[in-house]
């Protein structure tokens, strides 16, 4: 990353053999017809004056290589900012009252979004984005990120933890940029937008760190805006005094917190799974394993973080028995890192402002039957939301819902799972929701203690679909068994 003046001033301008200041010149004979008629595909052009003006002999930028020019300028700014596929994610594109149903977060949403246009016009002070996961603060921000850019300004974007991990990365001899030049420039850089503050490694380093950024900018009033769904008074105080200080920061919530609605949590993942079932702390390298088995869980690392870069169709995680490192025989495995996985690339696509919703399986039936029962309209809201949500991710899920056992008597009898609610119902109500994505390529991550490949019927015959799925077998030991 280079020096911010040299972002703006490096601007390359094509070379000529021309030898003094003339009016442009026709084109000669050979000449193509596409060759500006300015400046016959030199670039640029002198002005044609008497010696001792002060144009005499100065080469300026023909009017054919403005809008190329100004692409370039885009485009380094577009690099410095570090936005990525964020790009994407503009005003224009996002509903001005949000995505949630309840008319008091609409109205909140709504005074988020003027607050973001009118700070994305004239960026002063700071402005900080509260909420939860998937409330919309990231693409407020982001959208204030690439408004900034395209006024040509200059803006630096990053998540808190990865920006911390850059900071620690750049202290080792490999790095291609100094800790103090990325430190510094992250400090001064006109516009600094920092997502998921909070959600960051609580080390002192770490704290330090922030702090010293933020206590720079706050000294300096440099245009800063922070998203965190943290409540501000849970912060460290020293940065939540910077944030709330009078006539600098303000602060911006996305959801009226005057709901106390069960229904808002159906779906999220709890906040301790976002902070720690991430790509950056799983370990691929397992539990004692063998040459192969490292081979299985790097895959599956390697297919969930493609999945979480571009969601499209459904990746199923699966970990069938075999024998565990310690040598006892399982029917399934368990503690390979399915979770994880699936934790994160939730909280991947939750960064990038996505709607995820997240399901233990034995909680999804046991919340959608509690709510048929009592509250039959509500209940057909939410099933709609899970059916269409963007991604879905459904963890622990089996698809052999009812096995048969004889009685002491020699009858048979049908017994149903316990993670299915104890009813066919729950076996319906789920073949509904996964036949319904199945019909609409919904991006769905699915993970299961059972072998995928093998079972029969109407929900295994989608997840084994390979125009839709892509099934990636972990065969790795369990991280909790005989580790030191």
């Amino acid at each position: 990353m280079g020096d911010l003046s040299e972002v703006l001033k490096k601007m390359t301008i094509p070379k000529t053999n021309g030898d003094g200041p003339r009016p442009p010149r026709t084109g000669r004979p050979d000449d193509s017809d596409d060759r500006c008629g300015l400046c016959q595909g030199r670039g640029w052009v002198s002005r044609y004056v008497p010696v001792g003006d002060p144009d005499f002999g100065k080469l300026y930028p023909c009017q054919c290589q403005e809008a190329r020019i100004e692409r370039e300028r885009y485009g380094r700014l577009l690099k410095y900012s570090d936005l990525g596929s964020l790009t994407r994610f503009r005003f224009e594109n996002l509903e001005r009252h949000g995505l949630s149903g309840s008319e008091a977060s609409k109205t909140q949403f709504l005074k988020a979004w003027e607050a973001a246009r009118s700070y994305a016009d004239a960026p002063r002070g700071w402005l900080t984005f509260v909420g939860p996961n998937g409330s919309g603060k990231t693409h407020l921000a982001v959208a204030i990120a690439n408004h900034c850019i395209e006024n040509d300004q200059v803006v630096f974007f990053s998540h808190a933890p990865d920006l911390l991990d850059h900071l620690r990365s750049s202290f080792g001899p490999t790095s291609e940029i100094s800790y103090s030049d990325l430190f510094e420039q992250v400090r001064d850089v006109p516009i600094l937008i920092l997502d998921g503050l909070g959600s960051q490694s609580a080390t002192p380093w770490a704290e330090e760190k922030l702090r010293q950024i933020l206590n720079h900018r706050y000294n300096a009033e440099l245009p800063t805006v922070l998203t965190t769904a943290v409540p501000i008074h849970e912060l460290d105080p020293y940065i939540t005094a910077r944030v709330t200080a009078d006539g600098l920061g303000k602060v911006v919530e996305l959801a009226a917190r005057v709901e106390a609605d069960p229904l808002s949590d159906m779906g999220r993942i709890p906040e301790n799974m976002l902070r720690t079932m991430t790509f950056e702390t799983f370990d691929p390298r397992g539990n004692k394993l063998r040459a192969e088995q490292r081979q299985s869980l790097e895959s599956a690392y390697d297919a969930a973080e493609a999945f979480a870069e571009h969601p499209d169709g459904w990746l199923v995680l699966f970990s069938p028995g075999g024998k565990n490192v310690d040598g006892t025989s399982v029917g399934m495995k368990t503690g390979v890192g399915k979770t994880h996985l699936a934790a994160a690339i939730a909280e991947r696509q939750i960064r990038a402002g996505q709607q995820v919703m997240f399901f233990f399986m034995s909680r999804l039936v046991y919340d959608l039957r509690t709510l048929f029962w009592n509250e039959e309209g509500r209940y057909g809201d939410m099933f709609q939301r899970i059916m269409n949500t963007p991604l879905l991710v459904l963890d622990n899920l089996r698809t052999s819902p009812r096995f048969h056992d004889v009685d002491v008597e020699g009858n048979q009898r049908t017994i149903y799972r316990r993670w299915l609610g104890g009813s066919p119902w729950a076996e319906d109500t789920l073949y509904d929701i996964v036949d319904h994505r199945y019909n609409n390529r919904l991006a769905t991550v699915i993970t299961s203690p059972e072998d995928l490949t093998t079972p029969q019927g109407p929900i295994a015959s989608r997840i084994q679909d390979p125009t839709i799925s892509q099934l990636v077998r972990i065969d790795a030991n369990d991280y909790r068994r005989g580790r030191p």
